[in-house]
């Protein structure tokens, strides 16, 4: 199962009003790993940017001048979402936006299917505040880098959030695809195991293990248990 997740920057609040994306960034998930794979690009919104939105992402116009406009970037964006389940804060915002590029550029709105992680937490903490940040406090997900908004990086954090949000992280594993089966194998991360300080007292008495070692005399060269105890002397 294939997601993206995603997030947009913008001028401000409404592409109805002329506000226009300037960046959008996107990470994949494979079964709900992250597998490494991104997308990033800034955006020449051929407008200036507002002080408000400025205060929020820290993208100015001198920055953005020799960025490219976003119809020279929508067939790469296009191609790396796909078909792909997408993953959103507010989606309602962010597809927006989307739509009103791609349509502005003449290409097809998205169809994808959408889960919105705000809805999903507001579901599973119901009257809690569920910001990008609040939920970031409330999984102990480190969010210190977040001094402005990005694109990428709220991405990448919200990957982490999504997560929780719906069951929490388990054993951590990596998928490796074999290069000429194309088979997938998991490797799990495994705690190195640590020698006991003081080794645990035996479980057979010495009564016990003589009576053993009488027994296995009367079964003669050929008995199993005198093959083992051989082995683990010679150990």
């Amino acid at each position: 199962m294939r997601e993206i997740v995603l997030d947009t920057e913008t001028t401000g609040l409404s592409p109805q009003g002329g506000d226009r994306l300037v960046e959008i960034g996107c990470v994949e998930l494979i079964n709900h790993i992250p597998t490494g794979q991104h997308f990033h690009v800034y955006i020449n919104p051929e407008r200036s940017m507002p002080e408000e939105a400025f205060r929020v992402h820290g993208l100015g116009d001198d920055f953005l001048a020799d960025k490219p406009l976003f119809k020279a970037v929508a067939e790469e964006f296009r191609a790396f979402v796909g078909d792909a389940t997408l993953v959103i804060h507010n989606a309602p915002f962010d597809m927006g936006f989307l739509n009103a590029e791609l349509e502005w550029a003449g290409l097809p709105r998205l169809t994808n299917e959408v889960i919105d992680t705000v809805m999903v937490a507001r579901r599973k903490h119901p009257g809690a505040r569920v910001s990008l940040d609040a939920l970031c406090k409330h999984y102990g997900i480190d969010n210190s880098r977040r001094t402005l908004h990005g694109a990428l990086l709220d991405s990448e954090i919200l990957a982490e959030v999504y997560l929780e949000l719906i069951g929490g992280k388990q054993v951590s594993l990596a998928l490796m695809a074999d290069e000429d089966t194309g088979a997938v194998d998991i490797a799990v991360d495994r705690i190195p195991v640590r020698p006991r300080p003081v080794p645990l007292p035996g479980r057979i008495s010495p009564a016990e293990a003589e009576a053993h070692a009488a027994f296995i005399a009367k079964m003669g060269d050929v008995a199993i248990w005198a093959q083992y105890e051989d082995a683990v002397a010679a150990e």
